[in-house]
């Protein structure tokens, strides 16, 4: 995010839909209403989807074991591709629960939904688990969003060729495009792993690791106090995998957006694997300090920031890609530690953030971009087996601003990008040439490199021909590929049919467009 708060801000109202009576609901952004027909007291059957439309809706929401269960909104009639049972999710899940995959049913985020409450700073397991089941579909509007709040899970677990998709209700009336962005908020996921920006402004430094024994952050905006943070790294928030979000960050407040995927103190026991960000009007994905491992990240079109790290987040990334849109989007990787200037937490507060990514390519497009990778404020970053694609000879491959970044790099090892003009900037106190002095001292580095990717992501000659750096002695969690690059020959072997297909990138998937909803 451009601001460097460090903190997450939430709506926690929805937004008044003035006017509308019980079957009317004026959707944002598309100037028309939407009229669900609620069920009579004798259902008749459904008629026939007409226009090439192929699902027909389920004959009923069903039952959940959480206090006031699954509202039934009735049937959605006519979108392009049939007709759907919303079913409307409670607004906490206060028991252990599931949502299965039915034939014609979407689940309806509205407002904020709690998955349990805040379990404590200090406590241990877990009290609520939301499970989700492949190729479950939900949508959303405005303010909406999706909480999992510190001390309970979610096991949203989708498969290669039924991941599970969250998105806006533009997209399931089929007026969303390849540009639109901003039309609900996100899902959160808080835990119980350390932060380094105090809520209470008493920071733990290397002279006082225990000057405040309970740092937490709070999630702000919201009506009840939602803290987030604690001593576990490695505690679990659940596990997402094969998961879509789509048309994410809704404004909140100016310029306060939420992202695809945010997380806030989430430990090591959190899995992420398979995650894809479409066209999020913040960040694309934004780690708030936590133990963070993902792998098989795709972030495609955010209007800010792709992957943005901070608030002392430990964070192993690996296999991501990331492709801008043209007119839209910041740096690739913003990444920040306390600097002392934006929010009065002190550049020495412990845990100092550490970002390591591995076999990634990168693809700037954004006329608002003039860098691909930004680290200020001291934070530790490694950089391995990275192809990054700037859009003009003017564009900066990697800045680094305050002497503080400079020295705590960790390594820049196999990294190719078409830097031109000035693939490298230093800034506050860094001088271009320390920068160029870091990326020398590490091994195959060519920022001057004349690229041969292939459909946007895939290497061709040049970048098969790079000695590939061995990642696992910097990283457990890392694996030795033998190559550079997010994917060295098909782009489906990680980005396969999980994904959805647009204009900014195909990936060749069977799921089908990010405009559209996949049938099965």
């Amino acid at each position: 995010m451009k601001n460097l708060q460090r903190t997450l801000v939430l709506g926690a109202s929805i937004v008044a839909l003035a006017g509308c009576g019980a079957d009317e609901i004026v959707s944002p952004g598309t100037s028309g209403d939407i009229i669900i027909n609620n069920p009579s007291p004798s259902p008749t059957p459904t008629p026939t989807p007409t226009g090439g439309a192929t699902v027909t809706a389920a004959a009923g929401c069903p039952t959940i074991s959480s206090t006031g269960g699954l509202e039934d909104r009735g049937v959605l009639s006519n979108t392009p591709t049939g007709d759907y049972r919303v079913c409307r999710l409670p607004a906490t899940f206060n028991v252990d629960d599931s949502l299965p995959r039915i034939d014609g049913l979407l689940y309806e985020i509205s407002g904020r939904v709690n998955v349990g409450t805040d379990q404590g700073f200090s406590s241990t397991g877990t009290d609520v688990t939301l499970n989700v089941d492949p190729g479950v579909i939900f949508f959303a509007q405005a303010e909406s969003f999706l909480v999992v709040n510190r001390g309970n899970t979610i096991e949203a677990n989708g498969t290669e060729t039924m991941p599970i998709i969250w998105t806006s209700r533009d997209n399931v009336l089929g007026v969303a495009s390849d540009n639109s962005q901003a039309q609900w908020g996100g899902v959160v996921l808080l835990g119980r792993a350390p932060v380094s920006d105090c809520s209470n402004l008493v920071f733990n430094t290397a002279a006082a690791p225990n000057a405040n024994p309970q740092c937490e952050q709070q999630l702000e905006g919201t009506v009840v106090a939602t803290p987030f943070g604690g001593t576990d790294s490695a505690d679990s928030s659940g596990s997402m995998t094969y998961n879509q979000i789509r048309f994410s960050g809704f404004e909140l407040q100016q310029s306060n957006e939420l992202q695809s995927l945010t997380t806030g103190g989430t430990g090591s026991g959190t899995t992420l694997e398979n995650i894809l960000s479409f066209n999020s009007s913040d960040d694309g994905v934004e780690f708030f300090g936590g133990s963070v491992n993902i792998k098989n990240l795709a972030v495609i079109g955010a209007s800010d920031d792709s992957l943005d790290v901070d608030s002392g987040a430990q964070a192993n990334v690996e296999t991501v890609v990331v492709v801008q849109r043209s007119g839209t989007g910041d740096s690739l990787i913003e990444f920040d530690s306390p600097d002392d200037l934006a929010d009065g937490t002190p550049g020495n507060a412990l845990p100092q953030s550490r970002l390591q990514v591995n076999n990634f390519t990168f693809v700037q497009r954004s006329s608002s971009s003039s860098q691909a990778i930004r680290a200020r404020g001291g934070p530790a970053l490694g950089l391995t087996n990275g192809v990054i694609d700037v859009d003009t000879a003017d564009d900066v491959c990697i800045r680094i601003d305050e002497t503080i970044t400079l020295n705590a790099i960790i390594g820049f090892d196999s990294i190719v990008c078409d830097g031109a003009n000035r693939p490298v900037r230093g800034s506050s106190g860094v001088a271009d040439a320390d920068v160029q002095a870091v990326v020398d001292a590490g091994t195959n580095n060519n920022l001057l490199a004349t690229l041969t990717l292939t459909n946007t992501l895939v290497n061709g000659t040049f970048e098969n021909g790079i000695t590939s750096f061995d990642p696992t002695a910097r990283s457990s969690f890392f694996t030795d590929f033998g190559f550079i690059g997010a994917e060295n020959d098909d782009i489906t072997d990680n980005f396969g049919d999980w994904t959805c297909n647009s204009s900014i990138m195909d990936f060749g998937s069977a799921t089908g467009a990010c405009t559209s909803l996949p049938v099965y």
